[in-house]
């Protein structure tokens, strides 16, 4: 599978921004897609999970309420809104395919559970 990611850019602080994620080549494989996300000097952290059936969808408490997660069945693509953006939103965004069902609804945020990951991309928040 592989995975393309876009839409990072600069925003100003309170906006919103739309990334997206294009899956292709074994794409049909797909059981959840998602999105973590990396500042500097910083781990990477959960932000947003969609079973590709959309039966289950997780959010980090970070962005709860600011944020969703949807899909395009037809494009292979999934979305990740981020509204009201903060100075802490700041990093490089990634979205990661998950080709099985986690045992444990835990296995959803850790990035060790998934198969593929895209390439990422930046967003800069300025106040």
């Amino acid at each position: 599978v592989q995975l393309q990611a876009s839409g990072g850019g600069l925003v100003r602080t309170g906006n919103s921004l739309r990334l997206s994620c294009k899956a292709s080549g074994r794409a049909r494989s797909t059981f959840a897609m998602a999105w973590f996300r990396q500042a500097p000097g910083k781990e990477r952290e959960f932000v947003a999970v969609t079973s590709w059936s959309g039966g289950t969808i997780y959010y980090a408490d970070s962005v709860k309420g600011r944020c969703t997660i949807s899909r395009d069945y037809n494009k292979w693509t999934v979305y990740l809104q981020i509204d009201n953006l903060k100075p802490e939103d700041a990093a490089i965004y990634y979205c990661a395919n998950k080709l099985t069902e986690p045992q444990y609804r835990n296995g959803y945020f850790f990035s060790d559970n998934y198969d593929y990951w895209g390439q990422g991309t930046l967003v800069t928040v300025s106040s």
